[in-house]
Order: structure tokens, then C-alpha cells, then sequence
């Protein structure tokens, strides 16, 4: 058996989320994050992260295209079957950026605080149900280019 993954690219290259409404999509993620469209239609908008792109499609769309009928009953982001995360430069900036994501009609869905496992972080909804965490960790570093990367302490 081959173990030698070194060839392999590891990555995400597009996250797509299915949305009930655009123009309240794109409030919470413009106004909330700070994130500005490099790409918008009628259904669908995307941002430009670090080394991948964040898409928001309207779940109508994103269900003919999967050829996947009622999408949105049969796998539930609102179940808490994952979160998404956002990492924070400090552990000040957790709750003020709960509340700009709350503020651009969000959900609080945790206070910011500190877990057992260190750091402190938060829970917000975006406006269709999809959780994200807000999180600043010591061991999870972020370079000047928005990089976050996992060491252990």
C-alpha cells in the first residue's frame, strides 16, 4: 500500500451554502465579516478568501444543480451537524465580532468564553441557520496574509 500522500494537494477550493435570500445574505457576510463580493448575480455571491472561495447560492439553485429536491429538509445546517470558523487576531476580538455578525442579522448562539481546551471563542448563525464559530487560539497563529495554522503549544 502507498502511504506517500506528498504529491497530493491538500485544500478547499470552494464552500458553497445554501441561503433562503440574497440581499440578507450578503448583509451578514459584507457587513458582519467585512467581506467584500468578488462575484455577484441575482442567486448567488462570491468572496474571495485565503486560498479559497466562500459562495452563498440560493438554495433553490443549489439544489437543481446537486439534482438533490428539497435540499434544505433533507440535510439541515441548523442540526449543529458542523460549524464553519472564523479566527480572531486576539481574545478581545471575539465578542465584538459576535456582535457586528449579530447586528447584521445574525444569531448569538454562544457568548464568547473560554473552553477547557484553551483559547475563547463564540457562536453566531448567519441568517439561514449556519453556524460559525468565532475563535482566537495561541496555538493557531495567523500570518500577515490571513493564515491560520495549527501548532501544537
Amino acid at each position: 500500500m502507498n502511504t506517500n500522500h506528498s504529491n497530493r494537494k491538500h485544500g478547499v477550493s470552494l464552500i458553497t451554502l445554501g441561503i433562503t435570500d440574497v440581499a440578507r445574505s450578503r448583509k451578514f457576510y459584507a457587513e458582519g465579516f467585512g467581506w467584500v463580493p468578488v462575484f455577484e448575480m441575482d442567486d448567488i455571491t462570491f468572496y474571495q478568501m485565503n486560498g479559497f472561495v466562500f459562495g452563498t447560492w440560493l438554495v433553490k439553485e443549489l439544489e437543481g444543480d446537486m439534482q438533490v429536491p428539497n435540499l434544505a429538509t433533507h440535510h439541515s445546517s441548523v442540526s449543529g451537524a458542523f460549524a464553519l470558523a472564523h479566527n480572531v487576531d486576539s481574545k478581545e476580538d471575539v465578542q465584538p465580532q459576535l456582535d457586528r455578525l449579530v447586528a447584521a442579522g445574525g444569531k448569538l448562539l454562544r457568548a464568547a468564553d473560554a473552553p477547557p481546551h484553551g483559547g475563547f471563542r463564540g457562536y453566531a448563525a448567519d441568517p439561514d441557520g449556519h453556524a460559525w464559530e468565532i475563535a482566537w487560539n495561541p496555538w493557531w497563529p495567523i500570518s500577515a496574509d490571513g493564515h491560520v495554522t495549527f501548532k501544537l503549544p
